[in-house]
């Protein structure tokens, strides 16, 4: 049989194990933390906003919230500015503000021409738009006297106004966020991308939250892949400290989305081509499924 017809043949395979899929989620949202690699790679961000139109083609509703670390890290840098986080968070005075600000916004316009490059109808957002993102001042705990930290412009959601996203999707548009979201006396705060994709699943009820990142997934102490957890294994590992650092506010986004009615969190390595197709609509995946203590595995 010559290639191009195995390759037709594969092709048809592939289509024809997504269609369950493709109807099991018609109409769903799926809520999707876009960082890591998969932000910086040519290649892996034109076939990201192809992913992205290609759900919202096949029925599904995408949001995209979008993070901004490594290019914040590295104009940090470049202007001699150190970067210094804190349990996963990054410190921010007013200079690292003002840098966060205009890199997100670059990247948020950079990711809404992609997508609709591609043939989608993306339009950025941040939480200061609208106020749809209401913020307060996170002050964290000092892991060994409790005694609260302030690590400046970093703020954590009081409210976010699911209905402006709703909208949006209702018309057929895909939303891009960039995570700032802005105080009730109108001061804006730089708000982890992971925090805000995980709190908006939950407002939206979305059937999946899903978090690109560069790792394979959630790992056990040896390196290994945990493909399928529960809510109470995620606990276990966070208390044994296998999940640590700047995976525990992305860990922990992921699981309290699940106990807040998002059907399940999944956290894929955006380094893989078309991730995203494959762990949404694939029976393997390509990372680790976290769901609610009462619901099945992945089969």
């Amino acid at each position: 049989m010559p290639l191009d017809a195995v390759s037709a043949a594969l092709k048809a395979q592939i289509l024809a194990e997504a269609l369950p899929y493709i109807q099991r989620f018609h109409d769903k949202t799926i809520v999707i933390k876009y960082g890591g690699n998969a932000m910086t790679e040519a290649a892996l961000k034109a076939g990201f906003a192809r992913d992205v139109v290609m759900l919202k083609l096949v029925g599904m509703n995408p949001v995209i919230v979008h993070g901004g670390g490594p290019q914040i890290g590295d104009l940090l840098k470049k202007m001699g500015i150190e970067s210094e986080f804190r349990q996963g968070m990054r410190v921010t005075d007013e200079r690292v503000m003002n840098v966060a600000e205009m890199v997100l916004g670059e990247l948020n316009q950079e990711i809404v021409g992609l997508i609709n490059q591609h043939g989608g109808k993306a339009v950025g957002l941040t939480g200061q738009d609208g106020g749809f993102i209401k913020a307060r001042k996170m002050l964290l705990k000092d892991e060994a006297s409790g005694a609260p930290v302030d690590i400046g412009f970093v703020g954590e959601i009081e409210h976010i106004d699911a209905e402006l996203i709703q909208l949006l999707d209702s018309r057929d548009f895909i939303p891009v966020i960039a995570p700032i979201g802005v105080s009730r006396s109108g001061e804006a705060y730089n708000i982890n991308a992971d925090l805000v994709a995980g709190k908006l699943a939950e407002r939206l009820q979305a059937e999946k939250l899903v978090l690109m990142t560069n790792t394979t997934g959630v790992l056990d102490k040896n390196g290994k892949l945990l493909t399928g957890l529960t809510a109470s294994q995620i606990e276990a590992l966070f208390a044994d400290g296998t999940i640590h650092g700047g995976m525990l506010p992305k860990i922990g986004s992921a699981l309290e989305a699940v106990k807040h009615g998002v059907a399940s969190s999944h956290v894929i390595d955006g380094r893989v081509d078309h991730a995203l197709l494959l762990e949404v609509l694939t029976n393997e995946g390509v990372g680790t499924m976290i769901r609610a203590d009462d619901t099945a595995p992945r089969a």
